[in-house]
């Protein structure tokens, strides 16, 4: 019977991204109603005939961990990922993601002067980070937003709110609103900084997932992360996070946080190859050891983890059939290279599945137009989606042709 209806195939494979200034206006302005007033460790190569036995990951004495494909925000390993947790100055990150965000707009310039409020005085922040700066001076933008990246100035993040939104309440809602656009739906922030609050929440799995949308939506933002000191007022301080260090890893950011009450905290990303990873622990006991369970994470996944790519982008992988149209088939394609993050040797345990809008499609069809999705497995577990487009334009047939194909639908659909 020939209906239109969801078709799904399924098949076995076996095949082994200073700020920008130029501005970008379709970056909404999260603070016009407040201007209105309104409130490398390489992995070694491995014979493909060799089997591969694969260890189960590591563990740590710490509250919770993630560990994160950057390419794709597949979680190859985790442990109570989305529990709430505190994430301390973790909540910079978005933070600077607010800031690049305004860079990237146009809206922003490293060389704009910020006069320094009574509230960001580095004198109220005495027994936390800062980066020294003095009420009533002028300082640049760019020297703030390496203050908060690199020396993790509490008293750098107030400053910048307040020039960006006129309060810090304001700013923290701008925050919130782009925590709610990234997906971030366990976090929930209620300062710029991360200094204690019931209310500035999120979770192990969602500052890895900020982490990488600093990486891929602001990398002129994100370069600064890879940055091992700072000096401001005559005082150098260092970034926290030791893997800068770490000449065994290409470790580029990117942001610590230590909480009496959570312990220390680390999201760290590092690259080998065509791979790019983000570990996130929280609550660990030390600098030290947090800076260890990164590595540890950031080790395992580039041992036994590597890049898969089934289909390239725009490669043609499977055509349907068309009525009503000037051609009869319609090519298949994702509008995007996939990139999967498998196990190492377990290719052939991928399987793949299309679900189609349609068994058979009708014109017109426009180039791009998104026909069905396709779905990877692997040991029956989703690991990626993606959707299926219209490669080409499908115009509509001449008269005669279409009156051919209503007839030929017509009794189709009684069978």
């Amino acid at each position: 019977m020939l209906k239109q209806a969801l078709v799904t195939l399924s098949l076995s494979l076996m095949l082994t991204s200073t700020c920008a200034l130029a501005a970008d206006n379709s970056i909404p302005d999260p603070f016009a109603a407040l201007k209105q007033g309104k409130t490398q460790e390489v992995a070694p190569k491995i014979d493909p005939n060799t089997p591969i036995v694969i260890p189960e990951p590591p563990t740590f004495n710490a509250q919770s961990w993630v560990l994160m494909d950057g390419a794709t925000g597949q979680v190859l390993f985790e442990h109570n990922g989305h529990e709430k947790i505190w994430p301390a100055s973790l909540t910079k990150m978005m933070t600077s993601y607010v800031i690049g965000m305004e860079f990237k707009a146009g809206r922003l310039r490293p060389e704009d002067e910020v006069v320094i409020p009574e509230d960001a005085w580095a004198k109220n922040y005495e027994d936390s980070s800062k980066m020294f700066i003095e009420v009533g001076k002028s300082i640049k933008v760019d020297d703030l937003n390496k203050g908060i990246i690199i020396q993790s100035g509490n008293d750098a993040c107030v400053a910048m709110a307040i020039h960006l939104a006129g309060s810090e309440d304001g700013f923290v809602s701008v925050m919130n609103t782009y925590a709610k656009q990234l997906g971030l739906n366990n976090t929930h922030f209620s300062n710029v900084h991360g200094l204690f609050s019931e209310d500035n929440y999120s979770t192990a799995y969602d500052m890895a997932k900020l982490g990488r949308a600093l990486i891929y939506d602001l990398p002129e933002e994100y370069s600064v992360y890879s940055q091992k000191e700072f000096t401001f007022n005559g005082i150098k301080q260092y970034n926290r996070n030791r893997l800068l260090w770490d000449k065994s890893l290409n470790v580029d950011g990117i942001k610590t946080g230590h909480l009496s009450q959570v312990g220390y905290n680390l999201v760290a990303s590092a690259v080998s190859g065509n791979m790019r990873l983000i570990a996130s622990v929280i609550g660990a006991q030390s600098e030290a050891e947090r800076a260890s369970f990164c590595k540890q994470m950031l080790n395992y996944g580039f041992r036994f983890f590597e890049t898969y790519t089934p289909f390239a982008q725009d490669q043609s992988i499977l055509d349907r059939e068309v009525r009503m149209g000037e051609t009869d088939r319609v090519s298949l394609v994702v509008k995007e290279p996939i990139n999967l993050v498998v196990p190492r040797g377990a290719q052939n345990r991928i399987k793949v599945n299309y679900k189609l809008k349609n068994a058979i499609f009708q014109a017109p069809i426009a180039q791009g137009e998104e026909l069905g999705v396709i779905d990877f497995k692997l040991d029956d577990k989703i690991i990626a989606q993606y959707p299926l487009v219209a490669k080409e334009e499908i115009k509509e047939g001449g008269f005669f042709s279409r009156l051919w194909d209503k007839i030929y639908l017509f009794f189709a659909s009684e069978e």
